[in-house]
């Protein structure tokens, strides 16, 4: 076994996000226990390690890894990187018009018969009519199958081809599932959509291993790019055990950009299973997922408040509401059993959940549980995830009771323009994610990209909740503008307390895992319009290790990609998620 060796890096200034050591010079760290050793004034931490060599980063700023405490990554890649074509509006697909010219580009260049994968139409953002098969047909002259998933995930649309692939017998798709359904014309005959897990399990399945045939490799492109984006901690927020030996794989890679922390889907029948990894530093099981309610940009969030009437809610298919409860996708007494099974297991509880009316019914069951198990008062960090239409009273509440809360500053980023005037009313749409309202809380508030559901980019999110604009420059709610200090908190400690690792990560002190994030410029010294402009992300190290992301991709591309055949199917059982 190599010799433990003690390593020292100097940088222009080292951000610790540790409040009694805000800045440093230098840091040290040990190769062996990938822990740091020292931090402060260079003379110190050399004086702590006479015979260390001395690495000199020169302009670059360091800080400790970025934390994004809730995604999807195994998912989130088979669905957006090569083979698959990511056709999401904030990846430059603005307009109906840009997805069309993609498809029929890539159907024209394509290997022949060989399906496709495109994701992330937005029939709100690109003003896209249902893609029937009518309308897919017309893009795929080639008479190739292609699937196109909707940027919820919660729908599919997909042409005649793939309705030939299927085998629907005078193309009728067959009985809706449980929890399902296909759209059909009047004949009976299939439409080419297909809405919620079931039915678009049914479709997506039998498409994915012909379009995609690595699909660790998928999963390696995501970790690559969160990596690429400063990124080294982050959760597989819907877990299920056919994904274990994927995140195995990827966490055994020597060059593995990313420590793992899994939620185990509590409609699985083995959710309650205790899960354990070889190296449970890079993956572990932290708690269980759950369900509150669905999705703002399909109208089926429990909501107190409706959606206004006119033409885009109205393409977009919108119930308008409000739906109040009805919007929840549990029964109370369906959540209450959920939380009798899985708390006194003492399991994290973690809860999808956008509407306000979602908030309550979720904090009462929450404290129903805690006090039945005599949690209240515990160190549990039961968390909400989302929280969109959130309201100010209720984070008191989540504070109280312990709750810790991860908001997703993309629902305002890329879709705040819409929701203030043009799903709702300015006094909900303009108040969307309340991030000032959270921290005032102290419910250890962080920031999330959810997978695929948006670019894995942590710096645009620090600079849109500063300055509270959204991509296209504008305010709304400047109210609920963040200071930076939140921001770097939300990216960094507050997620490490959500993954209840912040006595590992989430700040550089003496004792933690040296994981960081290289940046081109302080980002504290520029202006908080500026941080996209001026600082960028030169590259992490995981515990002392820097990271060569090349290098991993080529270690997971010479994995034998028969090992994990199942991993997209047992993925897309996932998808439901957002």
């Amino acid at each position: 076994m190599a010799l433990a060796e003690i390593q020292i890096l100097k940088a222009s200034t080292i951000i610790t996000m540790d409040e009694k050591n805000p800045r440093a010079e230098a840091i040290a760290f040990d190769t062996d226990t990938k822990k740091i050793t020292a931090i402060g004034a260079l003379k110190d931490v050399r004086a702590s390690a006479p015979n260390a060599t001395v690495k000199d980063l020169g302009s670059t700023v360091l800080m400790p890894g970025f934390i994004d405490p809730h995604n999807h990554p195994i998912l989130s890649g088979l669905s957006t990187q090569e083979p698959a074509f990511w056709v999401a509006p904030y990846v430059g697909y603005k307009t109906w018009a840009d997805v069309q010219a993609k498809i029929l580009k890539e159907d024209a260049k394509g290997a022949p018969g060989v399906p496709l994968v495109f994701n992330g139409v937005d029939r709100l953002l690109q003003k896209a009519p249902l893609p029937t098969r009518d309308v897919l047909d017309k893009l795929t002259p080639s008479g190739r199958p292609i699937i196109l998933l909707d940027n919820s995930g919660h729908a599919v649309y997909f042409n005649s081809a793939t309705i030939k692939l299927l085998g629907w017998q005078g193309k009728k798709p067959p009985a809706d599932p449980v929890g399902g359904s296909y759209g059909r014309y009047k004949d009976g005959t299939s439409n080419g959509t297909a809405n919620e897990s079931a039915a678009l399990f049914a479709v997506v399945g039998p498409i994915l291993p012909k379009a995609i045939p690595h699909v660790l490799l998928s999963g390696a492109k995501w970790y690559a790019l969160m990596a690429s984006n400063g990124i080294t901690s982050t959760s597989e927020h819907t877990y299920n055990t056919g994904q274990y030996k994927g995140y195995l794989a990827l966490a055994s890679t020597p060059n593995s950009p990313m420590r793992m922390h899994v939620y185990h889907m509590a409609i699985e029948a083995d959710a309650a299973d205790k899960v354990t990894w070889p190296d449970p530093s890079m993956v572990r099981k932290n708690g269980i997922k759950l369900w509150a309610d669905g999705s703002p940009w399909l109208g089926t969030v429990a909501t107190s408040f409706g959606y206004l009437d006119n033409p885009q809610t109205r393409n977009a298919g919108i119930v308008l509401g409000p739906l109040g409860e009805k919007g929840m996708n549990y029964t109370r007494s369906q959540l209450d059993d959920m939380l009798d099974k899985f708390a006194p297991m003492g399991y994290q509880m973690a809860f999808h959940c956008n509407g306000d009316v979602g908030f309550d019914v979720v904090l009462d069951a929450y404290e129903r549980a805690l006090a039945k198990y005599n949690l209240l008062g515990t160190d549990h960090r039961w968390r909400v995830e989302h929280l969109g239409a959130a309201r100010g009273d209720q984070f008191k509440r989540a504070e109280s009771l312990g709750v810790t809360v991860s908001l997703a500053p993309f629902q305002y980023i890329y879709w705040g323009d819409l929701l203030d005037g043009t799903m709702f009313k300015p006094e909900y749409g303009a108040q969307w994610q309340r991030m000032n309202d959270a921290f005032k809380s102290n419910v250890h508030t962080s920031f999330h990209n959810d997978g695929s559901v948006s670019p894995p980019n942590t710096l645009r999110n620090i600079q849109r909740m500063v300055t509270r604009t959204t991509d296209a420059g504008n305010v709304h709610g400047a109210n609920q503008a963040v200071t930076l200090d939140q921001a770097l908190k939300a990216s960094t400690i507050n997620g490490a307390y959500q993954l209840k690792r912040e006595k590992e990560i989430g700040s550089l002190e003496v004792g933690k895992y040296a994981d960081l994030v290289e940046l081109s410029a302080d980002i504290t010294a520029v202006k908080p319009g500026e941080i996209l402009e001026k600082v960028k992300v030169n590259g992490t190290w995981l515990g002392g290790k820097k990271i060569d992301t090349a290098q991993f991709i080529q270690e997971v591309t010479a994995i034998d990609p028969s090992e994990h055949q199942g991993l997209a199917a047992d993925s897309l059982k996932t998808m439901h998620s957002h």
